[in-house]
């Protein structure tokens, strides 16, 4: 449709948006993209029906005034990329399980308090959930296996779980300013590239995070480390390495020394 002229008052504010919103949905039937950001929207336009967005695949509902992920656009099923950074999203329904190919989610500057179990049925390859009210990451986080990105940063995190561990696919782990007082192990197993878990209450890397041979960025400044101690810390990637391996070594004579001296002695005399 051909854009209104108008140059009207205030009053005319509710209808210009009203139009920005349906020439949006013109476009998106069109182009597979609904470009929704910064609209003052409280909920999905209900025009939506008018149009036809069974096709689309991004959607960007950002710098709204949502307060829940929208029922309709988790009708949206081919939706491969949704953006729902900076509105007030404290809840996310169950169907969003119906979005079967989407790879790419932000949740980042919302109210969530928890990540529903469903939102680990998709096939996401990047998450960004930071600056929620996150105290906990679900179990099933551990079903994402083609995460590759994941930004839990500015949250109220204690306690990452175990199933963190089975992200076979995660490069890229940002944990920043969470209330962390330990790392898992299992988190040695993962090809991670870029770790940073600074601005924490983490006092000890365990030893076993020696094996992350892929990693080539850590942050970890702002923590009460000490084991590494944090003048070894603050000269870098290498030295902490370095640390954990002498540590690893130590440990390892620590308990052959343990193993001889509780072995029963030998009976060379029979």
């Amino acid at each position: 449709g051909s854009g209104g002229s108008g140059s009207g008052s205030g009053g005319d504010c509710g209808s210009a948006l009203a139009r920005s919103v349906d020439k949006a949905m013109d476009e998106a039937a069109a182009t597979g993209f609904l470009n929704l950001s910064n609209r003052k929207l409280r909920g999905f336009p209900h025009t939506s029906a008018n149009h036809d967005l069974s096709d689309i695949t991004q959607a960007d509902l950002s710098r709204n005034r949502l307060v829940g992920l929208p029922d309709e656009v988790c009708q949206y099923v081919s939706l491969e990329v949704l953006n729902l950074y900076h509105n007030n999203v404290r809840t996310i329904p169950p169907s969003i399980a119906n979005l079967q190919s989407l790879t790419y989610l932000n949740l980042s500057r919302g109210q969530l308090v928890s990540l529903p179990p469903p939102l680990c049925q998709l096939p996401l390859r990047v998450l960004i959930a930071s600056n929620n009210k996150l105290a906990a990451l679900p179990p099933d986080i551990g079903c994402c296996t083609h995460l590759r990105q994941l930004d839990v940063s500015c949250n109220e995190i204690q306690s990452l779980p175990t199933q963190i561990g089975l992200l076979e696919s995660l490069r890229d782990l940002n944990v920043r300013r969470n209330r962390l007082q330990s790392l898992p192990p299992e988190m040695a197993e993962l090809p991670l590239v870029n770790l940073d878990f600074s601005c924490n209450l983490v006092t000890h890397i365990p030893v076993c995070f020696r094996h992350l041979r892929h990693l080539q960025n850590i942050l970890l400044d702002n923590n009460p480390l000490q084991s590494p101690p944090a003048q070894v810390c603050t000269r870098g990637k290498i030295h902490i390495f370095k640390y954990l391996n002498i540590e690893a070594c130590r440990l390892v004579a620590e308990l052959s020394e343990l193993d001889k001296a509780t072995r029963p002695h030998s009976f060379s005399s029979w």
